[in-house]
């Protein structure tokens, strides 16, 4: 059994960040994520997808953003308990909470974060008889390394944000160019960021890459190999259109699993906090990033930088009873400073 003060399910940045804010106030966490490894979404889903609306860092990657936050929480000693998911919160009689994971390992801890993103998620797939036996192999959902797909024959299947990304990223100029790429979409609408679909026909228009409309109904196979997707449009036209590899961006299917039996208030799959400490209907049990929601709830990642601020500051009482924890700053306090381990600056008259 490990006593600790708090529990953070989900080491996606929000909750690495959150390991920084409990912290600064001297509280120490333990993270659980059910990946084998921290980053959440950003390594998962998008590594290597710019990110330009991190405050003061004007572009970095999902994987710079990780590494970086890493760097931040090393003072603090954070132990991450990697590849198993939380399956049981239980309060206890002395008001601890009881933290069992699917592997047994098991907590006793003051406080809970839940920072699971949207979940235990999974890539949503694309359902065509025989798809399956090609997974990871030439059918993917996700981009692990860019590099694996430069020179080939690329088909991309998705109308949001990361197919057009991935789209436009494989078909420009670069290391990561593809010898083709046609992105295929049910529609000629897109939930995708304007600017990425005007760049998208701009590079159709200079036959840079392909666009077809139409709905994947089957494949062509040769030789133990994917060589082709069956796609029918909206002229009840089958075409093939050949390919070396496929992806696949439908979005993921939040799944809160575990979480939804925690008696948290729940609405839409997401779980319900108030906007001072951003706990739960739960006392001692907090959730910050896109796992909860309130009204005026923005998903993005600063905005679970903000809320891993107030939580921590919310949790403080229940971790320190008998003390008052006041607002400090990182850029004057002595206390921090030493709590981060770096040296007190001196200024000349």
């Amino acid at each position: 059994m490990i006593e600790t003060d708090a529990v953070i399910v989900g080491a996606g940045p929000v909750g690495l960040f959150q390991v920084f804010e409990l912290g600064l106030l001297e509280i120490k966490a333990h993270i659980v994520d059910s990946l084998a490894y921290p980053g959440g979404q950003c390594i998962e889903l998008y590594p290597d997808k710019p990110i330009y609306d991190i405050p003061a860092v004007p572009m970095c990657t999902g994987r710079e953003l990780t590494d970086s936050l890493l760097k931040q929480i090393e003072p603090f000693g954070a132990t991450f308990h990697l590849g198993q998911e939380v399956t049981r919160v239980q309060r206890q009689a002395d008001d601890r909470f009881l933290v069992e994971t699917s592997k047994g390992t098991q907590f006793l801890t003051k406080t809970v974060f839940v920072a699971g993103g949207v979940g235990a998620f999974q890539p949503r797939q694309l359902k065509v008889d025989g798809l399956d036996t090609y997974l990871d192999t030439q059918v993917f959902y996700r981009v692990r390394d860019p590099a694996a797909f430069a020179g080939k024959e690329l088909v991309i299947v998705g109308g949001g944000d990361s197919a057009l990304d991935w789209a436009l990223n494989f078909a420009q100029e670069g290391p990561h160019q593809a010898a083709s790429v046609i992105l295929i979409h049910r529609r000629d609408g897109f939930r995708a960021a304007p600017a990425s679909v005007a760049k998208m026909r701009e590079m159709c228009e200079a036959l840079q890459m392909q666009f077809i409309v139409g709905q994947p109904t089957g494949i062509e196979e040769a030789d133990g190999r994917l060589t082709g997707l069956k796609v029918t449009g909206s002229d009840a036209v089958t075409r093939i259109v050949p390919l070396q590899a496929l992806l696949v961006f439908f979005g993921l299917s939040p799944k809160l699993g575990p979480i939804a039996d925690w008696g948290l208030g729940i609405e839409r799959k997401q779980v319900v906090v108030d906007t001072e400490k951003f706990e739960t209907n739960e006392p001692g049990i907090f959730a910050v990033g896109d796992v909860n929601t309130y009204p005026g709830k923005k998903k993005l990642i600063l905005s679970g930088f903000h809320e891993a601020a107030l939580a921590a500051f919310g949790a403080a009482p229940y971790v320190f009873p008998d003390k008052r924890v006041m607002l400090q700053y990182t850029t004057t306090s002595p206390k921090l400073h030493k709590v981060l381990g770096v040296e007190t600056p001196t200024f000349d008259d």
